[in-house]
């Protein structure tokens, strides 16, 4: 015996469309809603972060310069002070302190009264006739008829002998001088003395004239 297959019951497959619409209709719902509390939670964390809102400042008004004086418009004088007006006081110099007198210091000595200081020669020496002989007259000298005069600066010591015997002025003639020195070197003078007539070394000169008769 055949079977035939069994059909779904009629009343089902008239609510399959309108069961179809109502899920769609649903889902878009609930679409929304999320959509709704995900903007409302942006908006409360945007509000935090931004802060309460400040108000704008306000800009500072400022009184307006006054205006420049025009060139050649007087100046606008100062009110006077009150008192008396400032003077200027000058001081009177101090007086000047009156010169000190000059000391009177003595003038020194001049040359001529000068004192003769102990110990320098006040006296110079003196040759002593005894024992201050003429000097020879050189022999080649006379053959040639020379004659001069020398001049010798005879250093003489307290005891009254030559130290040393220097030529001061020459005769010309070589032999002339050398025994003019010869002979003054062998002489003895009388010293020098000081101021109180002690003797003392002293300086002379001695010129000796050779001449023919």
């Amino acid at each position: 015996m055949a079977t035939t297959p069994r059909s779904a019951p009629a009343g089902l497959a008239a609510y399959l469309p309108r069961g179809r619409w109502l899920l769609v209709a649903g889902a878009f719902l609930l679409g929304w809603l999320l959509f709704a509390v995900v903007w409302l939670a942006a908006r409360r964390d945007q509000a935090v972060a931004m802060g309460p809102e400040l108000p704008a400042a306000v800009p500072e008004e400022f009184e307006p310069l006054p205006r420049p004086t025009p060139a050649g418009d007087a100046a606008t004088p100062l009110p006077p002070a009150a008192g008396e007006a400032p003077r200027l006081v000058e001081d009177a110099p101090a007086p000047a302190p009156a010169p000190l007198p000059a000391e009177t210091s003595p003038l020194p000595p001049t040359i001529d009264e000068a004192a003769p200081v102990a110990g320098e020669a006040a006296q110079a020496p003196i040759p002593l006739p005894e024992q201050s002989p003429s000097p020879r007259y050189p022999s080649e000298a006379l053959r040639r008829n020379e004659t001069g005069t020398v001049v010798l600066q005879v250093q003489v010591d307290a005891q009254g002998q030559p130290v040393s015997v220097d030529m001061a002025q020459r005769s010309g003639s070589r032999d002339l001088d050398r025994a003019a020195v010869e002979a003054v070197s062998h002489w003895r003078f009388s010293p020098a003395r000081d101021a109180a007539g002690n003797p003392v070394a002293g300086t002379l000169s001695v010129p000796i004239d050779f001449k023919l008769e």
